[in-house]
């Protein structure tokens, strides 16, 4: 049953992490493919809830509606009653329990809701579909502040994955919600052609004041110790570095994902998961298919 695998996870004082995926052998809508089971499930993939008394803010709203009814369910166990969604970006597996928190505020950039509108049929439709996909209730362009029991929540976009990237900072705590902006073992290419002004926000990142970093997409143990570096924004940044330097570089766009990736691995910054050389080679094709695009 979807759900069984979840983890609740509590990487800090009032931060709660929905973790579920990196099950070997098990698959959660069928044995062919699918974006559920060969994209969010596969690579693991946390929400979070950020709670305060009978208040929480729900940092998307996870893989399925069964997921999103279950962190609905534990938050209510927990004497939570007012909601909160915030959406770190367009992508399904972020927005499919959305029908769960109908009834509350979901906020989103202005980019965000534009791009759902924009692929609601493909979504609705999809495999397994995400029926009915219910929109943000309001918007903003590119930052936000929330209180939630005294603690401020730092809400900024950065261009890095897919350019409507929302993330949280809580400046009192020192930690960073990052969406996909940042991904253990590495980023998925989304947008190809914007690898130079994902690397601009990533060096905006990097000078925000943090301390540890909370991905949707990582290690379920490292999250819950805590979460990682700020060396995972280094990484990512020479991940998106040598995909660039692949389109000139025969022998480097050949190499074994893991050689290119050595110095983080050796570091601890990042953590090697196998499923992450396929995304490595999507990732290789995408940005030589929009280099050869551009070329004259």
């Amino acid at each position: 049953m979807i759900g069984d695998t979840m983890r609740v996870l509590e990487p800090a004082a009032g931060v709660l992490a929905f973790y579920d995926g990196r099950v070997p052998g098990v698959r959660l809508h069928g044995p062919g493919p699918n974006w559920l089971d060969d994209g969010a499930f596969v690579l693991g993939t946390a929400s979070y809830a950020l709670v305060a008394g009978d208040e929480a803010v729900v940092y998307d709203t996870h893989m399925s509606p069964a997921h999103a009814a279950l962190v609905r369910a534990d938050l209510e166990r927990r004497g939570v009653r007012r909601f909160t969604v915030v959406l770190s970006h367009w992508h399904r597996d972020h927005v499919a329990g959305n029908a769960v928190f109908a009834d509350c505020e979901i906020l989103a950039l202005d980019l965000t809701a534009d791009f759902l509108a924009a692929n609601r049929a493909d979504y609705e439709t999809g495999d397994p579909p995400i029926r009915p996909l219910v929109m943000p209730t309001r918007t903003f362009a590119e930052g936000l502040d929330l209180s939630l029991g005294g603690r401020t929540l730092e809400l900024r976009r950065f261009d890095v994955h897919s350019r409507d990237g929302l993330v949280i900072r809580l400046p009192d705590a020192g930690i960073l919600l990052a969406g996909d902006t940042l991904e253990d073992t590495l980023t998925y290419v989304a947008e190809p052609t914007r690898l130079d002004r994902h690397l601009a926000d990533l060096d905006r990142m990097a000078a925000w004041p943090v301390a540890r970093i909370l991905p949707n997409h990582g290690d379920p143990d490292r999250i819950a110790a805590g979460g990682y570096g700020t060396d995972l924004i280094d990484a990512t940044k020479r991940y998106v570095e040598i995909l660039k330097l692949c389109c000139s570089d025969a022998a480097l766009a050949a190499a074994p994902v893991r050689d290119l990736l050595a110095p983080d691995l050796a570091s601890g910054a990042i953590l090697w998961f196998e499923p992450y050389a396929d995304v490595h080679a999507h990732n290789l094709a995408a940005v030589l298919a929009a280099e050869r695009t551009d070329a004259p």
